[in-house]
């Protein structure tokens, strides 16, 4: 049996997803909240499964209920289940900690299918959220300063301790053109010194 919090600060609409949940004999709703912070009391009082949540709730929001639930109690998985599908959203809730983001309007037997996903460990994300974030991913990649190939090389060994002369002798390449490299890196990177380089290079994914 999995037990399921569901939080919606719409009366109608929680009763609704409680009527559906209830359809299910492997499912039991053992309470109902109306905000965040109910939400996050009533999970650290009976201690869930899951914890099925709206994301934009009076007081305090879904995503943020999401980061204090899954701070506090790391046992209970929670599972945004909402009408909203921003950028900001999504990110916002899987950056918290959600285990999964599905979409009011999927049919019964996903969110159902979802909530055992995600009982069972996994991470469930509707067809139309996954798509969102691909797209974002591939935006944020294609925003990347772009450097040549000959450029990482020269960067990975500025990474791994090498100097200039000890570059040159690595590549078979003149000091002179080894200092251009990095004079363009520094350019496409925005940087000014070789540690910089380095370090900007690694928080973009890039060595």
């Amino acid at each position: 049996m999995i037990r399921v919090i569901v939080a919606d600060d719409h009366p109608i609409v929680r009763s609704g997803i409680v009527g559906l949940l209830d359809l299910d004999p492997g499912l039991e709703v053992v309470a109902e909240a109306a905000d965040g912070a109910e939400a996050v009391a009533l999970a650290t009082e009976l201690r869930p499964d899951i914890v099925l949540m709206d994301l934009r709730m009076p007081g305090v929001s879904g995503i943020e209920a999401t980061a204090l639930l899954t701070a506090q109690l790391p046992t209970v998985r929670v599972l945004v289940l909402t009408t909203y599908e921003t950028d900001d959203d999504i990110l916002g809730a899987i950056e918290a900690g959600a285990s999964g983001y599905l979409l009011k309007a999927a049919p019964h037997e996903e969110i159902v299918a979802g909530i055992r996903a995600v009982a069972e460990g996994h991470t469930v994300l509707a067809p139309a959220i996954a798509s969102t974030l691909v797209t974002r991913m591939r935006s944020e990649r294609d925003e990347r300063p772009q450097l040549t190939p000959r450029e990482l090389e020269v960067l990975r060994l500025v990474a791994a301790g090498r100097s200039n002369p000890e570059i040159a002798r690595d590549l078979f390449i003149g000091e002179a053109t080894v200092k251009t490299h990095l004079l363009h890196v520094f350019e496409k990177l925005g940087v000014s010194d070789r540690t910089r380089a380095v370090t900007l290079a690694i928080e973009l994914g890039m060595l």
